[in-house]
This record gives structure tokens, C-alpha cells and sequence, in this order.
């Protein structure tokens, strides 16, 4: 059995800004299922100490590097009983707004120091000068916001051949890089001579996520194509050469879903329930949502879903060019979502022209997720890139065909022609076309069932993506001991 600590900015169902927060919740759970002590590392915002299952402080610092103070507690998640190690920093944690931004939807200007402490807490606990009993043979670090953890560990002179863990930094999303001024290098804690391009340096500007992708032992990424294409130019972020050079320590592993949550057989957000053998459940779900939102009562009417962030990543503009396509031929649209202000407004507007046939909610309701994952007969997912994305495997689970861009997580997961529809074009021009074809195998109904049932029966369990990793951790913490044993 593997000790990891999970480090990580959100995990459900404690805070949740996005799909970090998903993997964050599910796949320690899966690593605990298949035998591993995993464990995870959070930043204290507000509630999330009072949602935890049996908090206990654990440890007081008087001044942890320079941080002031704070407090560690322990508890778990509710439901799936993980533990979790809350750093409970009030100064720092305790606020209004999100975890990254103000109530007005700001980035709070000392994010650098936040994340930097939750990166120095991770380093602490992995690092020989913990004073904890249990200690990790791996620190697995998720994103920017824990990126200067690896560089704590591999930058301590003091520490030399001394016990660590080995580190993992996993890529959620390239694009997030958490850059701040470079007269914080040194403000952090981190030595002078680690600003370089061989160190946290980028384009003159100091990099979290560099940080973690110069300095881990090992990166992995969410999809194995998107560990592809972040090594070429166009889709790197600037970040390509980098990751091309460290190409043999990348490991591209799917995502999975939470197969309990998402399971059309018993979701209790549903209305009414179905299988893959016994899919007639879904027209009901249709029928249900169709009266919830407003929308024409029509069986026969092609319910096209968007769940999604509202940003330019996700293609929606492309599908609001595409919109009166899908309406001439009869179509209905529901979205659910938030995010880009002119997004917001164009997709409103949409809504506005439409009555009875297009229907927006800006915001986010899970239970409405739910049910528009139940009732639609397709899911328009056409990002620009995608690391990975969760929607296109509820949509497969609860039998509703995915439209997707041949991008990242998409390409891994969407068979053309056999459980959905893939456009290489990225252009709404190609997502219209996509959609034709969609429209043609849902007029035949015989043709439409066996697509459906296709996608029904594909396993994204969280537990395939548990083993991939148990499998890399042993990988690194073989690594590990080798080096230390020929340091003595």
C-alpha cells in the first residue's frame, strides 16, 4: 500500500469552481477502493471546515515560513469518508467570494501568496521535516495552485538526500498557468537562482505551473491526446517545449466519472429512471424537462443539451451560429451555464427570440444538470480544446449522443459513428455538419437505439483511472528508493 497526498485547490463536494473539483472528489476515493492510503491536502475557505465529517485540529504553527499563523485540521469527505488535512488560514482562506476570486469576480490580488502557502503546507508534509507521523510516498500535486510544491521539495538545500516523496504534477488545464511578477520569486521563499528558463521563469514572469512541470519527478495530463497536443505549438500555451523535452516523464491518463452519482438506474434528481435494456424512461425525462422549462411539448422534437462554462474554450459561439439550423429542422435547445458576460448576453437573447423552443439558465444546479443529461437527445460539447471533459461520459452513461470536437479527452472518448459524432474542422461550419449526420441517424429510430445503447455500455469508471496511477506511483516510488540507495 502507497501513502499520496493529494494536494489540490477544490475537490467535491466541498468547494467546487469546475471539473478539478470532480477529480479531486472522486479519484482519491477510487485510489482508497483499490487499497491506497490517499489523502488530501485543502485550502480552508469558508464552509469548508463546518461540511467536513468530524474536523479535529491537528496542528498549530505559530508562523509557518513566514506565512503567519495557522492551523491544520483533519477530517473527511462526507459520503466517501477520505480524510482531508484543511489548512485553516483565516487571513488568507475566509472570504465572500470563491476560491479565486471576489464576490464582483476578480482574481484576488494575493493569489501568489495563497497558493503558495498551500504549496509550501503539501511540501512540509512530504518533505523530512514533517513532524507527522503518517508521511507520503507521494505528493500528487493538481494544476498552478499547488505547481511550487515540487520546487519547495527539489530547491531545499537542507534536505539533501533526506527522505521526500516523490512528486506528481497532474495538468487539469494547460491554460491555466498562475503567473505573477518576478519580485515574488524570492517574497515566496523560492532561491534567487530559480528564476531561469531551467526553473519557475516564463517570458519574464514568475510560473506556478512551470514551477511544478520544471521541478516534478513525474507530469501527468487528464487525456492521453491532450498529453499529445500540448507538446506542439498551437496547443502548448507556450508551454510545448518544455513539456516535448520531459515527453518521456508525461503520461496521458483519463479522466473517469463518478459511476454512482451518474447512473440513470437510480439518479434521484431524475423524475424517471432507465437502462441501456430498458431505455424507455428517457422520452419520459424529455417530456418531464420539456414542461419544467417551458419548452414546446414534443416528443419527436431533437433536444440538443449544453452544460458548460460560458468561454470562448467551449465553442458556444459556434453553436449559436449554428442555432437556426437546429431550430429550422425542428430542433430544441437547452443550456445551462455560466461565465463570459457577452456570452451570457448573446445566449439570453437567443432564448428571448425563441420562446418555446430555446431554453438558458445562467447559473449552475446540479440537479438540472442531471435531468438535461436525462431528457436531451444530444449533448453539444464542440471546445476548442479540452483536456479531458466529463459531460461526454455522463452524456454516453444516460444515452445521449455526444457532438463533439476532435479535441484532447473528446477524441479519447467519443467513437465516430459508433457512440456519437466527431468534427475535425474546428469552425462552426464543422459542427453543423456533425450535426446533419447526428440528424440523419435520429430519423431512424432503429439505427438511433443502437447508437444510444452503444454509448450506454461504455465504462468510464473512476476505478480504470485508479490503476493507472497506482500502477505510476509504484513506478516513481521504485524510482525513489533506487536513488536513495545509491546516494548511501
Amino acid at each position: 500500500m502507497s501513502t499520496i497526498l493529494f494536494a489540490t485547490s477544490e475537490a467535491r463536494p466541498l468547494i467546487k469552481t469546475g471539473g478539478l473539483a470532480d477529480v479531486s472528489g472522486a479519484l482519491p476515493a477510487a485510489l482508497r477502493a483499490i487499497g491506497e492510503d490517499c489523502r488530501l491536502l485543502l485550502p480552508g475557505y469558508r464552509g469548508v471546515l463546518a461540511a467536513l465529517d468530524e474536523p479535529r485540529e491537528i496542528w498549530y504553527f505559530r508562523d509557518f515560513y513566514g506565512f503567519g499563523e495557522m492551523r491544520l485540521h483533519l477530517g473527511g469527505i462526507p459520503g466517501s469518508g477520505v480524510p482531508v488535512y484543511v489548512l485553516d488560514a483565516p487571513a488568507l482562506y475566509l472570504r465572500e467570494g470563491g476560491p479565486y476570486q471576489d464576490v464582483n469576480g476578480l482574481d484576488y490580488p494575493d493569489n501568489a501568496r495563497r497558493f503558495a502557502l498551500l504549496s509550501r503546507m503539501a511540501a512540509w508534509m512530504a518533505g523530512p521535516d514533517s513532524a507527522f507521523d503518517w508521511r507520503p510516498d507521494i505528493l500528487h500535486c493538481n494544476d498552478w495552485q499547488t505547481g511550487l510544491a515540487p520546487a519547495y521539495l527539489a530547491l531545499a538545500p537542507e534536505w539533501g538526500g533526506r527522505r521526500r516523496a516523490a512528486t506528481l504534477m497532474t495538468i487539469h488545464n494547460l491554460a491555466y498557468q498562475g503567473v505573477f511578477p518576478a519580485s515574488l520569486v524570492t517574497a515566496l521563499g523560492l532561491p534567487a537562482h530559480s528564476f531561469r528558463p531551467e526553473g519557475v521563469e516564463f517570458y519574464g514572469m514568475l510560473s506556478f505551473l512551470k514551477a511544478g512541470l520544471y521541478y516534478a519527478d513525474w507530469i501527468s495530463t487528464v487525456s492521453p491526446n491532450y498529453a499529445k497536443e500540448i507538446q506542439k505549438l498551437a496547443t502548448g500555451v507556450g508551454m510545448h517545449g518544455l513539456l516535448h523535452a520531459r515527453r518521456e516523464r508525461l503520461t496521458g491518463i483519463l479522466n473517469g466519472i463518478d459511476t454512482h452519482d451518474w447512473d440513470p438506474e437510480t439518479d434521484p434528481h431524475l423524475p424517471c429512471r432507465y437502462s441501456a435494456q430498458q431505455p424507455e424512461g428517457k422520452a419520459d425525462c424529455k417530456r418531464f424537462l420539456q414542461a419544467d422549462l417551458n419548452l414546446e411539448s414534443n416528443p419527436d422534437a431533437p433536444l440538443f443539451g449544453v452544460i458548460a462554462r460560458l468561454a470562448h474554450q467551449k465553442g458556444l459561439d459556434w453553436v449559436l451560429q449554428v442555432a437556426p439550423g437546429i431550430l429550422d429542422r425542428g430542433g430544441q435547445i437547452v443550456l445551462l451555464g455560466t461565465g463570459e458576460p457577452e456570452l451570457e448576453a448573446a445566449w439570453r437573447e437567443l432564448a428571448r427570440k425563441h420562446p418555446g423552443r430555446v431554453s438558458v439558465t445562467i447559473g449552475y444546479d446540479e440537479g438540472l444538470s442531471h435531468r438535461i443529461e436525462a431528457a436531451a437527445d444530444f449533448f453539444l460539447m464542440p471546445s476548442r480544446f479540452e483536456p479531458c471533459g466529463l459531460n461526454q461520459m455522463y452524456s454516453l452513461r444516460y444515452g445521449t449522443v455526444p457532438i463533439v470536437h476532435a479535441t484532447g479527452g473528446l477524441k479519447d472518448t467519443v467513437e465516430p459513428g459508433k457512440t456519437g459524432f466527431v468534427f475535425d474542422t474546428p469552425s462552426a461550419h464543422g459542427l453543423w455538419l456533425a450535426i446533419e449526420a447526428g440528424l440523419a441517424v435520429y430519423a431512424d429510430a432503429k439505427a438511433w437505439r443502437r447508437l444510444m445503447q452503444a454509448g450506454m455500455q461504455r465504462d468510464f469508471s473512476w476505478e480504470t483511472s485508479a490503476r493507472a496511477y497506482q500502477s505510476l506511483y509504484i513506478k516513481l516510488i521504485g524510482e525513489r528508493t533506487q536513488a536513495k540507495r545509491a546516494a548511501a
